[in-house]
């Protein structure tokens, strides 16, 4: 399995390409944001998920540090998404704590899946499914399922119609020792919810009671 890699932003002046940059962003930063993110870098995931790290958003905390992830499968695509960690020491009323995690996932759905009304319902409870299944404490959740259809004409009339849900969420990891959540086990759930969108099997008999999404549209092309 790899390890989750990345670069801190300090919030201000972006993500610097430059080693440099990049050191100097790891200086300023403060100590439990630097160790909550050494412990995104150093998450072991399932080998179907190809995971890089991404330039953050620069105003939504003063500090920030994002992924971007893929389930593969034979070279193909079944599902991507990104996960940002935010951070803002002085604490956030909304956010109700010092951290907050951000994402956005997206799977290609059989257009008749994307017509059952218990779809959203049943998609957000994989998300928190996920945290609960690795013990995992939170708060403050929020979040959309969305699901579009795509129908072509004129000269794009031969391509099949297509759907796809996405889920866009946020929710506040506790913090533990230090102040400092365990990052390293939201990701994972974080990337055990991929997985599950994406219609893998669960990955060890642990994960057994995780019901993967049905009659999925076949892989995408990279």
């Amino acid at each position: 399995m790899a390890a989750a890699q990345g670069r801190l932003s300090d919030g201000a002046g972006g993500m610097d390409d430059a080693k440099e940059g990049d050191q100097d962003a790891k200086e300023t930063s403060p100590l439990p944001f630097r160790a909550a993110v050494d412990a995104l870098k150093g998450a072991r995931l399932r080998p179907e998920i190809e995971i890089d790290p991404t330039r953050p958003p620069q105003r939504l905390a003063p500090y920030s540090y994002a992924l971007e992830a893929a389930v593969v499968a034979e070279d193909e695509d079944l599902a991507d998404g990104r996960l940002v960690l935010l951070h803002d020491p002085a604490g956030h009323e909304a956010w109700q704590g010092a951290f907050r995690l951000v994402t956005l996932i997206r799977a290609e759905l059989e257009p008749e899946m994307a017509t059952d009304p218990l779809l959203p319902d049943v998609s957000w409870s994989w998300l928190t499914g996920a945290l609960q299944a690795r013990g995992l404490s939170y708060g403050e959740p929020s979040g959309t399922v969305t699901r579009a259809s795509s129908h072509y004409f004129g000269g794009l009339s031969e391509r099949p119609s297509a759907s796809q849900i996405e889920i866009r969420a946020s929710w506040t990891p506790r913090e533990g020792l230090g102040g400092v959540p365990d990052t390293a086990a939201h990701l994972a759930a974080w990337c055990d919810l991929l997985c599950q969108i994406a219609g893998l099997p669960p990955a060890g008999p642990g994960d057994a009671s995780v019901v993967t999404l049905p009659q999925r549209r076949g892989p995408q092309s990279r």
